[in-house]
């Protein structure tokens, strides 16, 4: 009995309180980083440690393993990366889904800011990575400065308490689930492999299943599961990015259920997913002349787009609309908010380093692009709370 209340008390009580409080992902994911990154530069061990995640299951340099008839991942960086992403989207698509149907995105008078100041965020970075990098190998990176880490974001602004509005983070919460959507859409069309005919029309026809399944008002249960287990298989062999499916499969969920399934995924996706997420994807050996190899077109591209096209292209979008009196700002924010919302957007972490796996097949050009997305990210970060911090609480 008095071990049974210790533990609850001292252990499960703060860490339920932990993982509600708005900043913990944020915090997890930079703990994560951190603890990755020493590990992957510890004397001797740090090779080890680098390359466990590209372990072979089969011994084979392929991106498949070959079990019989089954083509699956074959090494634990394309199992995190390739599978258990897919639920990571799968709970971005369902508060995708669930805005679009009765949030911020449900009109479009109140989706028209946030629409117009993601799509804004992200051309500009796009253009200025182009700027940096027309012409040269680095152009497939084009899309790793267009993103915004929602938790990372939202944990800043939630450390600075009164001086960012509700409305302000309301705002940025569905500015980032656009961004998100956006992210999905490019991933779809450029990041994919060689298309599989097969393969995709075995997608179209699970998905048609699922929908005539709501259509039947069927109860949403183990025969859904047992489907997008297939639509997975069928999208990882398609071509098309496999994380794709989990998008397609949160959009086939009633809305009654939305909420349930985003309260049961929350958790497991942000504190055991995400965590595993970065300390596969942060295990980067830092050079010697790390401060040298930074020195590219394509880190300036990236550190560039993220610290200032993120801003640039949101502020600047935004203006156009409400100067046109066809949106207002958010509720309490004036334009220095505006911006201070702008630099903490260019925090992209998780889905920069996400797509910079994606854009390149080069692991140094990997490497470089992922210490560029940190150190805009760190930027981003400090740059936007000591611009909010210093802003009086009422504008």
């Amino acid at each position: 009995m008095i071990l049974h209340r210790f533990v609850h008390t001292r252990l499960l009580h703060p860490l339920k309180q932990f993982i509600h409080d708005s900043r913990a992902i944020g915090i997890t994911l930079l703990v994560c980083t951190t603890v990755s990154l020493v590990a992957a530069n510890w004397g001797g061990w740090g090779e080890s440690y680098r390359s466990m995640w590209n372990i072979s299951f089969d011994g084979s340099l392929n991106h498949h393993a070959h079990p019989g008839f089954l083509s699956l991942p074959n090494s634990p960086l394309l199992v995190i990366n390739d599978l258990l992403m897919a639920l990571f989207f799968f709970l971005a698509g369902m508060e995708i889904k669930r805005e679009l149907v009765s949030g911020e995105l449900a009109s479009i008078k109140r989706s028209a800011l946030p629409v117009v100041g993601a799509i804004g965020g992200m051309l500009v970075p796009a253009l200025l990575f182009g700027l940096f990098n027309k012409g040269s190998i680095y152009m497939s990176g084009w899309a790793v400065p267009t993103a915004t880490d929602i938790a990372f974001t939202l944990g800043i602004a939630s450390l600075l308490g009164k001086r960012v509005p509700v409305a302000l983070k309301i705002f940025l919460t569905a500015l980032a689930i656009i961004d998100d959507l956006g992210a999905i859409v490019v991933i779809a069309l450029f990041y994919g492999g060689k298309i599989s005919a097969g393969y995709l029309m075995g997608t179209i026809v699970i998905v048609a299943v699922l929908w005539f399944l709501n259509k039947k008002k069927t109860a949403f249960g183990l025969l859904h599961w047992l489907l997008g287990i297939v639509l997975w298989y069928f999208m990882f062999n398609s071509g098309i990015h496999a994380t794709v499916a989990g998008v397609i499969f949160a959009f086939m969920v009633p809305v009654p259920k939305l909420e349930e399934l985003e309260l049961k995924f929350h958790t497991p996706v942000y504190f055991i997913i995400m965590p595993i997420f970065a300390l596969a994807n942060t295990a980067i050996g830092i050079p010697g002349n790390s401060l040298q190899a930074l020195h590219s077109s394509l880190s300036w591209g990236i550190i560039i787009g993220l610290c200032i096209g993120k801003p640039l292209g949101i502020t600047t979008a935004c203006y156009l609309l409400v100067s046109r009196k066809l949106a207002e700002l958010p509720a309490g924010t004036g334009w220095y908010k505006m911006i201070g919302g702008g630099l903490l957007a260019g925090i992209g972490f998780t889905m920069s380093i996400f797509i910079s796996t994606l854009a390149f097949n080069n692991p140094a050009d990997q490497d470089i692009a992922k210490i560029s997305v940190l150190v805009a990210s760190l930027i981003a970060m400090l740059s936007g709370y000591v611009w909010l911090r210093k802003q009086r609480i009422k504008e």
